[in-house]
């Protein structure tokens, strides 16, 4: 759902820079981490380095991403942000619910809907989301409500909806309605987010697997100003040629 450009390093100690646009809206966008991924398979695979490590310039961010000797790609993926204005989040006029640890932010998704409002955890991770903690991911309403809260007015560069089911302190459930692509079939970035919340809200262990519909990402985060790391797999599908 992205197109990943792979760019000379644009400064020195850094080994590339790494562009993104969102297939959908084509927009360019701060960060992927399942992209961060794919990234270093393919510069690996196609020998653009033979590091195992590399470190990477994105249009607001520096990632390490590392290729395991298991073939999974663990990803740092840098501090998160809670402050409203990291989103940025127009927080004007409303009060969110302390839920111990988390803040949670009551969002009216209009009358339309039979539930007007809901709630959500606001995370940076360098893009934007709004986690939203469900009974159920594979019947939460995604479809209806993540349009909705992608182009919410209180959004003023819109926002990741992500919908989270927690089924213990080492697991979740996971679907996300991206910016500018709609639902995805996983979303690196909002597993972090979603871990995050679900951690500051002491629901989870510092380290948990996530589900998604195209797979499982392990997520660490030990808390206070850690970086948070994303593990998982990355693997070539074809290769092939288009006219421009």
């Amino acid at each position: 759902d992205q197109i990943l450009l792979i760019e000379p390093s644009p400064a020195p100690g850094i080994d590339f820079g790494y562009r993104i646009y969102n297939g959908g809206s084509g927009d360019e966008v701060e960060h992927c981490g399942n992209g961060a991924r794919c990234f270093v398979r393919y510069a690996v695979d196609h020998g653009l380095t033979d590091q195992r490590t590399l470190r990477v310039q994105t249009v607001n961010n520096l990632l390490e991403l590392h290729l395991q000797d298991d073939g999974r790609v663990r990803v740092d993926m840098n501090r998160p942000l809670f402050d409203p204005a990291a989103l940025p989040f127009d927080a004007t006029g409303i009060v969110p619910r302390d839920a111990g640890g988390m803040d949670l932010w009551p969002l009216d998704l209009g009358a339309n809907l039979q539930l007007r409002a809901v709630e959500v955890a606001l995370v940076s991770m360098g893009n934007p989301h709004a986690v939203q903690f469900v009974a159920d991911a594979e019947r939460a309403p995604v479809d209806a409500q993540g349009p909705l809260i992608e182009r919410h007015a209180r959004f003023p560069r819109q926002v990741n909806a992500g919908f989270a089911q927690i089924t213990d302190r080492g697991s979740m459930r996971l679907r996300v309605h991206e910016r500018g692509a709609g639902e995805t079939l996983a979303c690196g970035t909002g597993a972090c987010a979603a871990v995050v919340a679900g951690i500051r809200l002491g629901r989870l262990d510092p380290q948990v697997d996530v589900d998604t519909h195209g797979g499982r990402l392990t997520i660490a985060w030990a808390g206070g100003d850690a970086h948070v790391y994303m593990t998982g797999p990355a693997e070539s599908v074809f290769e092939g040629e288009i006219d421009l």
